[in-house]
């Protein structure tokens, strides 16, 4: 039997409602509505609570399954990953994942992909450990989706969770329940935070007696170097997208990863391109930059004020965003290195590697012989 072959692509978004390049794919026969696994999207507007482009554009992405043949419950059970926040030079776009039969295995790992869904989430459970435990049952079931068999071979859990809105927080309090937060922004950091642990949790970086309701968004000492969450007032569970290389997949892609320790690691970026067999002193060439499907990172800025000793002021601006400022740095950095600006930066990296930094994944087609 043919092993199969994930497909990565990257298409634009003129705004969040354009499904016109994931369609343009469907019309050339790049890949059929039955064979889309995920999608994952950078909308434009502002990664808040408030930021509805990302339901707008899930909304738009499931009415075009619907539309080329899929029923609705497929379309509802595709996991779409929608970031918030394009601030600086990043451009919207989405990235666009496929599974099809691919061949033979070559005896090389290849690009693997799993998904899986957790249950609905009580609002009391959200940024506790309810939701930590919920989400590494649902990573392990994702990895054998993948058939991927260690963790090590992990090297990215893609996950959007819920946020706490202020009728949630009505009905946890209606219950006689408290929340993690009453704060609905804050709320957005406790859900990435207990979907980073889960990660961490499923895949053995962290053992489950240092965990606690406690743990989240306090001790940020412990944090996963393969997770990446992004939270939306558009879900009441969580979508978990599992990325690694296994022996079972055919294909040329693969995926590496490293973890930034700050905003302006270029070291960890080259880390990764290393590991494709991509140098550069400056920027990637044109061959090379080719050879890249897709850019993942997480952004944060550090919590004391200061990258390297040297004092920012992304907490301290009242008009914007501090994630709008980390989005904006690290894409600007990851631009700078590969040579474009269609990357998957998403902000809010609590327990998603250390303090002021977080992990970089990138999937690109193997050297060519």
């Amino acid at each position: 039997m043919p092993a199969p072959q994930c497909l990565t692509f990257r298409v634009p978004m003129d705004h969040p409602a354009d499904v016109s390049g994931l369609a343009g794919l469907f019309d050339s026969g790049a890949v059929r509505p039955d064979e889309v696994v995920a999608v994952l999207g950078k909308t434009e507007g502002n990664g808040c609570v408030n930021d509805f482009t990302r339901g707008y554009a899930t909304a738009s992405l499931r009415a075009l399954l619907v539309e080329r043949g899929l029923s609705p419950d497929q379309a509802r059970r595709t996991p779409m990953v929608m970031s918030g926040g394009v601030e600086g030079g990043l451009s919207p776009h989405f990235l666009v994942f496929a599974a099809r039969p691919g061949g033979e295995p070559d005896g090389e790992p290849a690009l693997a992909i799993g998904v899986a869904n957790t249950r609905m989430f009580e609002p009391s459970e959200i940024g506790r450990m309810g939701q930590v435990r919920e989400t590494a049952k649902a990573v392990r079931r994702a990895m054998a989706d993948a058939r991927i068999g260690s963790a090590d071979d992990v090297h990215l859990v893609q996950i959007k969770c819920p946020l706490l809105t202020q009728s949630k927080l009505n009905q946890a309090h209606g219950a006689g329940k408290e929340a993690s937060t009453d704060d609905t922004y804050a709320s957005m950091g406790f859900s990435r935070g207990a979907s980073a642990l889960g990660v961490a949790l499923a895949l053995g970086e962290i053992d489950e007696a240092a965990l606690s309701d406690g743990t989240v968004c306090r001790q940020f000492g412990l944090w996963s170097g393969r997770a990446s969450a992004s939270a939306g007032s558009e879900l009441d569970h969580s979508e978990i997208i599992v990325f690694g290389n296994s022996p079972a997949w055919a294909g040329p892609d693969r995926i590496q990863h490293a973890v930034m320790r700050d905003g302006i690691d270029v070291g960890a970026v080259h880390d990764v391109l290393s590991a494709f067999g991509m140098t550069t002193r400056r920027q990637l060439d044109e061959a090379d930059r080719g050879r890249i499907k897709a850019v993942i990172a997480k952004a944060e800025p550090s919590r004391d004020g200061r990258i390297r000793n040297v004092r920012h002021i992304m907490w301290d601006d009242s008009d914007i965003n501090p994630t709008r400022h980390a989005r904006a740095l690290v894409g600007g950095v990851l631009a700078g290195v590969i040579g474009c600006t269609d990357l998957f930066v998403s902000g809010g990296s609590e327990h998603q590697g250390p303090d002021g930094g977080g992990p970089i994944a990138i999937i690109a087609s193997r050297q060519p012989a």
